[in-house]
């Protein structure tokens, strides 16, 4: 467990592994997030975001071994796009496996981001599962690049508040989003 984020990493943890949701920052924007294989917490994410239950949610991994554990026979480019990308890179597959229901989309496919921001990646280290990631806002408004641009509806409504970079006026930007089917065939959904 990385001591530099101290206390922080231990609350979210302990609200995590009660399947709590979290709000924390990524590698990307902030997010609300909770264990990708509990059902009860993926369905108090879709309950905050008043998001269509039909809409799938993206994970996040800290190592392409995880990733294989959640995704049926991920293809070997796809891999690599992800580790020579240099901003970070969401790939959806065919099929997901062993993940809560509403994570994956209707069709299975799942939406999947190996993290290398040190914060997610002491998260998901500690819970030793995925964590859904999803921008931290109601459906439909715009996505929190800051801590201060967060709804104080959606701070309300998640178990704990992520100390970690609340402070950092930096501004990323969501991944970009690519779909890798079993066969090799690419498709850039957001660039």
């Amino acid at each position: 467990m990385k001591s530099e984020f101290g206390e922080d990493l231990s609350n979210a943890l302990r609200v995590l592994r009660s399947g709590g949701v979290i709000l924390y920052p990524t590698d990307t924007i902030w997010g609300l997030g909770c264990d990708a294989t509990n059902s009860q917490a993926v369905r108090r994410i879709y309950e905050i975001k008043k998001r269509a239950e039909n809409k799938s949610l993206i994970i996040l991994v800290n190592s392409p071994g995880m990733l294989e554990r959640y995704v049926d026979n991920p293809p070997e480019v796809a891999l690599q796009m992800a580790e020579l990308s240099e901003r970070p890179m969401t790939i959806v597959y065919d099929r997901g496996r062993s993940l809560a229901e509403g994570v994956a989309s209707a069709d299975g496919s799942v939406g999947v981001r190996v993290c290398a921001d040190p914060f997610c990646d002491a998260l998901i280290t500690g819970l030793r599962k995925p964590l859904v990631s999803t921008s931290a806002n109601i459906s439909g408004s715009s996505a929190p690049a800051i801590f201060d641009e967060i709804a104080g509806e959606v701070m309300a409504a998640v178990d704990y508040v992520c100390l970690w970079r609340q402070d950092d006026r930096s501004r990323a930007k969501p991944s970009s989003v690519i779909k890798v089917s079993g066969n090799g065939i690419v498709k850039i959904l957001r660039g």
